[in-house]
């Protein structure tokens, strides 16, 4: 438990320390019919209230995740972690799988249909569909 309350605590100082406020940019398969979607839309995905698309998520040490969750659902990573235990352990959801960073994310939703990511707006690149961005 320890470990668990140090580890929300350095995320949380990345996510503060290195939010340069770029914008994110939430990426699909450019095979998906969908082609532009809410943040409150994307939300559904990344809480686990949706089922249409497998969210990818960013490492938890990465600045861009802790931007993201703030910028689409107003929560911080803490708030997010605490939600997705409880999804977890009373066996309604499955958090997103994870990523290393904006390239594997890119390599995630390209390769599959029905995979949501979310990159800096910078790593946009022609194997990705934007559907919504974060400014």
């Amino acid at each position: 438990m320890r470990k668990f309350l140090r580890s929300s605590v350095l995320a949380a100082m990345a996510g503060i320390a290195g939010s340069a406020q770029a914008e994110v940019a939430v990426v699909v398969n450019l095979n998906a019919a969908e082609a532009s979607l809410t943040k409150e839309q994307v939300a559904q995905y990344f809480l686990g209230k949706a089922e249409a698309f497998a969210p990818i998520d960013q490492p938890e040490s990465a600045a861009i995740r802790s931007e993201f969750y703030q910028k689409v659902a107003n929560k911080d990573l803490a708030q997010t972690r605490a939600l997705w235990a409880k999804l977890v352990f009373t066996g309604k959801a499955i958090p997103p799988k994870e990523a290393a960073g904006n390239a594997e994310v890119k390599k995630a939703v390209a390769a599959n249909p029905k995979a949501i990511g979310y990159i800096d707006k910078s790593a946009v690149d022609a194997t990705v569909k934007v559907i919504c961005t974060l400014p």
